[in-house]
């Protein structure tokens, strides 16, 4: 019998706007050991090591074993706990990112069945979980090493899927609004211009954001911008009015504005404070 451990990393920043690992590690729980009810703000898959646990959202439960799969969709009620008996061991990473949706959407997972029983990478998916753990770092070539092995990880799921993918109308319309997003989040553009190139009106565009990851259009654009704001602020000697015009702010104060509302400090801050950080 093995003892209790658990090993696990949170990462402090997620440079990467199509998939970044939110938090890795594996554990061998105790006797009934939970997590929740709660939500998570990203997807979370745990592949299932040895031992026994249960898995609870949207008012069913899974009994599970060694060798399956449980994926946590963001903004979901679960909860799951171990096994009394037989307490089950098990690796996760979490992640997000505008890539994540259309990914699990290319899998067996989904929200009216998010597992997998006994898939047939198992023992690949266990071994890429533990690269990515091992990988581990807050600098950006390890976001970046993380990242390729998650996305590595994701392809076997995505290699052992049995059914077509699957693609609703509401994810395809916000996949396609991400995809706009990302391509010219740089410009001034707004949210009737995203509704445009969807093709849907504004009120519908909003409804299915809202249905899919639970924020609306012009919430995940200023976002995304932000985002992109503290990459610049942090790796580039662009001055904050560059930086803001860069980023599609055409507005200095109100990019101060939305930047202080989203980070709590002042983009002259935060710039101070992650040159601070460096050693060099």
């Amino acid at each position: 019998m093995h003892e209790k451990y658990k090993n696990s990393y949170k990462v402090s920043k997620k440079e990467l706007l199509s998939l970044s690992v939110y938090n890795v590690g594996y554990q061998k729980c105790d006797s009934l050991h939970q997590w929740g009810p709660g939500i998570r703000d990203h997807f979370l898959i745990h592949y299932i090591i040895s031992g026994r646990g249960f898995y609870e959202t949207n008012g069913k439960k899974y009994s599970l074993e060694s060798g399956d799969t449980f994926l946590v969709y963001p903004n979901q009620i679960v909860t799951y706990y171990a096994d009394q008996n037989d307490p089950w061991e098990y690796a996760w990473v979490g992640f997000n990112g505008s890539d994540a949706l259309a990914i699990i959407n290319a899998t067996d997972f989904s929200k009216e069945t998010p597992i997998i029983k006994q898939t047939a990478y198992g023992e690949e998916i266990r071994h890429q979980f533990l690269h990515i753990y091992e990988s581990r770092g807050n600098e950006f070539d390890h976001a970046v090493e993380m990242t390729g092995r998650l996305y590595t990880a994701l392809a076997l799921f995505m290699k052992g899927a049995t059914i077509p993918v699957r693609q609703t109308s509401y994810s395809s319309y916000v996949q396609k609004g991400i995809e706009y997003i990302s391509a010219n989040y740089s410009y001034p553009i707004t949210v009737e211009d995203i509704a445009s190139y969807v093709g849907l009106s504004r009120s519908h565009l909003f409804r299915s954001f809202e249905k899919v990851i639970a924020k609306s259009p012009k919430e995940y654009l200023t976002e995304f911008r932000i985002k992109q704001a503290c990459n610049l602020l942090e790796h580039s000697d662009l001055s904050i009015t560059a930086i803001a015009n860069s980023v599609g702010f055409e507005n200095n104060l109100y990019f101060s504005k939305a930047f202080h509302k989203a980070m709590g400090i002042s983009p002259k801050v935060y710039k101070e404070s992650k040159t601070k950080e460096s050693p060099f």
